[in-house]
């Protein structure tokens, strides 16, 4: 059998390229309009140095963080992707291999698999929801998300669904029926193995997302939740306040990119901010998530805990945003082509990959641990950071 192993988190993509339907790929992609975020989520990584030391590293190093509550063996976490036509065991398998690795896992509202089979392999499990629906309904999937033991609350306000790629979106079907099957037959015969995969379970892709109702009602379809989310009005502050209060534990808000929707933030009470352009998939144009990062974290980083999703494709990109006040990054993109790859050891891979990455920046830096890095450890060229919002 071929070595299944890959060193760097652009390899893992490669290999999830050649292996999965062209659709699903480039739903991974994603992006919006001509992708100038997405591309800025990547470069604003090369933009930033290091200026290493040649003597006195550690030869042992600590790369356990304590954020959002939990003890985590680094400062890297899974965040919340959607329905994930990946690979069939989806977010059960990241949820494993997060826990194998000593990290924990966002789990979207949106998501293929229900939360009390990802809670019953993870107890570090956050889920993700959206402001969709009625208040009551929202308290229901609260209810429910306590009753399965997540150990806290992802609220996310940066998805504006963005229409237009100029590199084309894929035709997402509202299910997968044999008139579905027949269609798209031509593009899976391509993709052997991932049909393989399915076919195994005896079961299509599933393309219901099981945790927007109540615990064994019929799941709907992502179209069906998503035309609720469309059609529920954007959420106030006051009412991001009252979701705050009908949580008791850690709570993220998701999507701070601007100063002053920071402060808003910690008045309404949360817990934790990311800050996050959604991996390029919110309005495109707005800088990288890392531009923002420092400004963000001078004005309220020692007020609630900040952690940085966008772009995150090795170690020394966490490293980077450590540095300019992150407590943890959280990977997207990432694990799910280290999932399409190779299921859960796949996810395992970019886990090791961005810890080995980690690790092996710190004695450079003269560090022995990841607590004790601080701005003055990256390079930061003039004009780099961006100040969004009024100051």
């Amino acid at each position: 059998m071929a070595n299944e192993w890959f060193e760097t988190v652009e390899i893992a993509r490669q290999r999830a390229q050649k292996r999965i339907p062209k659709s699903v790929y480039k739903a991974l992609i994603a992006g919006s309009e001509r992708g100038s975020t997405l591309d800025d989520n990547l470069a604003a990584y090369a933009e930033l140095g290091f200026a290493p030391h040649v003597a006195g590293g550690f030869a042992q190093r600590d790369l356990s963080v304590h954020v959002l509550g939990q003890d985590l063996s680094m400062p890297v976490m899974i965040s919340p992707t959607g329905v994930q036509a990946v690979h069939p065991d989806g977010e059960v398998a990241v949820a494993r291999a997060a826990a194998a690795r000593g990290t924990a896992v966002g789990l979207s509202s949106f998501g293929s698999k229900p939360i009390e089979e990802v809670t019953a392999v993870n107890s570090r499990v956050f889920f993700q929801i959206y402001w969709s629906g009625s208040r009551e309904v929202i308290q229901q999937r609260l209810h429910r998300a306590k009753e399965a033991g997540a150990a806290g609350i992802i609220l996310t306000l940066d998805w504006s669904f963005a229409y237009g790629r100029d590199w084309g979106s894929p035709q997402i079907p509202d299910r997968i029926d044999l008139k579905t099957m027949i269609k798209n037959f031509p593009e899976a015969v391509t993709s052997p193995r991932w049909v393989w995969n399915y076919a195994k379970t005896l079961r299509p892709p599933a393309l219901s997302v099981p945790n927007m109702v109540g615990k064994g009602e019929k799941a709907p379809t992502f179209f069906e939740a998503y035309g609720e989310w469309m059609q529920t009005p954007p959420p106030s502050w006051e009412d991001v306040a009252w979701l705050r209060s009908q949580w008791d534990g850690p709570f993220m808000l998701k999507g701070i990119m601007r100063l002053d929707d920071a402060r808003r933030a910690v008045d309404a009470g949360v817990s934790a901010i990311s800050i996050s352009n959604h991996g390029g998939n919110n309005i495109d144009g707005t800088p990288a998530s890392i531009r923002a990062l420092p400004v963000i974290a001078d004005a309220v980083g020692d007020q609630v805990e900040l952690l940085l999703d966008g772009g995150i494709r090795r170690g020394s990109d966490a490293v980077k945003a450590v540095a300019l006040g992150a407590k943890a990054v959280m990977l997207g993109r990432a694990y799910l082509w280290g999932l399409a790859a190779n299921g859960q050891a796949g996810v395992e891979n970019v886990l090791d990959v961005m810890r080995n990455g980690f690790d092996s920046t710190l004695p450079g830096l003269g560090k022995q641990a990841a607590s004790s890095l601080e701005r003055s450890d990256v390079l930061i060229p003039e004009g780099f950071m961006r100040v969004l919002g009024d100051t």
